[in-house]
Order: structure tokens, then C-alpha cells, then sequence
């Protein structure tokens, strides 16, 4: 396995947000903390939370679940530096959740110009253990370094939702939700010990190779044992044999492309958002492969 940081440097330089170069900057070069935290800003609404295309897809100025996710990304790129930010942030979650304490896929559009439908015509008042999981997973990564995360009541009850929802996952989890579950389950693990012991009821729906179609996408859009288990060390690891997570780092570094960024297998529903996907998606790809030592 070979990757090519230069070449990936170059890719952002042409083809990435201001946001993703900051971010690889910080992770991969000298960046500084500060300056992902200006780039992430842009984003952020007076409330608290994050739109403004922050999700590539969802274009809503409206602050959303969505933008939370990613907002959480970049934060937890500059650990083990800290920001208000982030509690503020899930202050805003803790204030959008429903009674269950799940979030809503996405809270109302009203701007739904070039924004996916799926984003614009969710229903905001069933709580989505799909996105709710990979805000929480996310903000628990978060909040391994920030005390005022790891404390927060968000974080808690989300994460009591997405393990009650895993606990009663039903026959036929779509893909996307079983991954995203997954990772909340890996992340939460530490802190809360039922949800190494909740591997358990996910595993008869994971085959053995890891790849499960995403119904509704594209054809070769898959989730893979990386988006199920992206960290190595934590339960659900062990959905997985060694070979099968080997093989799929393999194709993970093989994803680097000519131009030295990686690609994405969904359809982008405008045209900033196909390049911004491929940026985010480039340094993602990075960190996961950094942190199974493939860099």
C-alpha cells in the first residue's frame, strides 16, 4: 500500500474547500488549530449550530444535524486542542433533539435549493438512529479530550437513544444505519460498557466480508468493514477478521486517484458539492489509513 501525501496536498489545493485543506494542514503539516476553527466557523449560525453547505448535500442555511456531524469532524481533527465550540454545539443539539433524546434526520428546509431530497423532505419529528449515531460517534471522538463534551447531557442521552434503538434494530437494518450504528457503539464504548456488549446485536446482519448495498444509491455504493469499524482497538473490530480489515485498508489506499484525491460512490445533487465531497472524503480517507498505520 502506497499514498502519496504530496499528491494529495496538490488535489486540495485545486479541488477542496478552504475547510478540508485547513483540516489536512492541521493533521498532516503545521497547521494550527485556530485556523480550522476560522474555516469551520463560516459555517456556524447564531444559535450554535452548523449549515450553510457545511454538508455538501444539504445547501440549507438552516443549522442541522448534518452540519453537526461535520462540525464535529473538524473538531476532532484538532485534539488535543479544545474550543467552546464544540459545547456550544451540543448545546444546540441538546435543544433540536426529540423527547426520546433522538435527532431528526433534518429539521425543517426552507431553502431546499440544490440540497439532497432525502435532506429536504425529512420528516422532523421521528427521531433517526442513522444520523443521530454518526452526530454521537463523532461527538465522542470529541469528547475523549474535552471534558465539557464527554459531560454534556447531549452526548448522554443520544447516546441512551442510539443504544435502546440498536437494542430493538429490527430484521432488515438498511446499511448506512447498521455502519453508523456501529461506530456509535465503538465510540460510546469506553464510557459506557453496554455498547461493547451491544456488538452483539448488529453482528447477525453484517456478512462476513463487510459489504452491504446501500439500498436506494448507486449501484457500487456499499458500506465496507471501514465505514462499520474505522478505528482500530474498539468492539466492533471484531465484526471483522483480520484479513477482511487488511484487505479493505488495501483498497482504501488503492483509492487514491491520478489527480492524488479519492472519489466518492454516491451521486452529489450539485455541482459544489461533487467537488466538495471529494475533498472531505480525501482527508478522511487519510485519517482512517493514518490511524490503522498505514502512514
Amino acid at each position: 500500500m502506497t499514498v502519496d501525501l504530496a499528491a494529495a496536498a496538490d488535489f486540495l489545493a485545486g479541488s477542496a474547500r478552504v475547510l478540508d485543506r485547513r483540516r489536512f494542514d492541521v493533521l498532516f503539516g503545521d497547521g494550527d488549530p485556530a485556523s480550522v476553527l476560522a474555516a469551520v466557523d463560516a459555517y456556524r449560525n447564531p444559535d450554535g449550530g452548523f449549515g450553510w453547505g457545511l454538508e455538501p448535500d444539504l445547501r440549507s442555511r438552516t443549522s442541522q444535524p448534518g452540519g453537526a456531524l461535520h462540525a464535529f469532524e473538524a473538531l476532532a481533527d484538532i485534539a488535543p486542542a479544545t474550543s467552546d465550540r464544540a459545547r456550544e454545539l451540543c448545546d444546540w443539539l441538546d435543544g433540536v433533539s426529540l423527547p426520546d433524546g433522538g435527532l431528526p434526520f433534518a429539521l425543517p428546509v426552507p431553502d431546499p435549493a440544490a440540497s439532497a431530497p432525502f435532506w429536504a423532505s425529512a420528516d422532523g419529528r421521528e427521531s433517526s438512529l442513522q444520523i443521530t449515531a454518526i452526530v454521537a460517534a463523532t461527538a465522542h471522538r470529541v469528547a475523549a479530550g474535552d471534558r465539557a463534551v464527554a459531560e454534556h447531557p447531549w452526548l448522554a442521552r443520544a447516546t441512551g437513544y442510539c443504544l435502546a434503538a440498536v437494542e430493538d434494530i429490527g430484521p432488515q437494518p438498511q446499511a448506512m444505519m447498521l455502519a453508523f450504528a456501529a461506530q456509535l457503539l465503538d465510540a460510546a464504548s469506553a464510557r459506557f460498557p453496554r455498547a461493547a456488549e451491544l456488538v452483539e446485536a448488529i453482528r447477525p446482519h453484517v456478512p462476513a466480508d463487510g459489504r452491504l448495498h446501500v439500498t436506494g444509491g448507486a449501484d457500487d455504493e456499499y458500506m465496507r468493514p471501514l465505514d462499520f469499524a474505522p478505528l482500530p482497538g474498539g468492539p466492533a473490530r471484531t465484526l471483522f477478521s483480520d484479513s477482511v480489515v487488511a484487505s479493505d485498508l488495501e483498497r482504501l489506499a488503492d483509492g487514491q486517484q491520478p489527480d492524488g484525491g479519492w472519489a466518492v460512490d454516491f451521486a452529489s445533487y450539485s455541482p459544489a458539492a461533487t467537488l466538495e465531497w471529494r475533498g472531505a472524503r480525501t482527508v478522511g480517507a487519510l485519517v482512517v489509513l493514518r490511524a490503522n498505520g498505514v502512514l
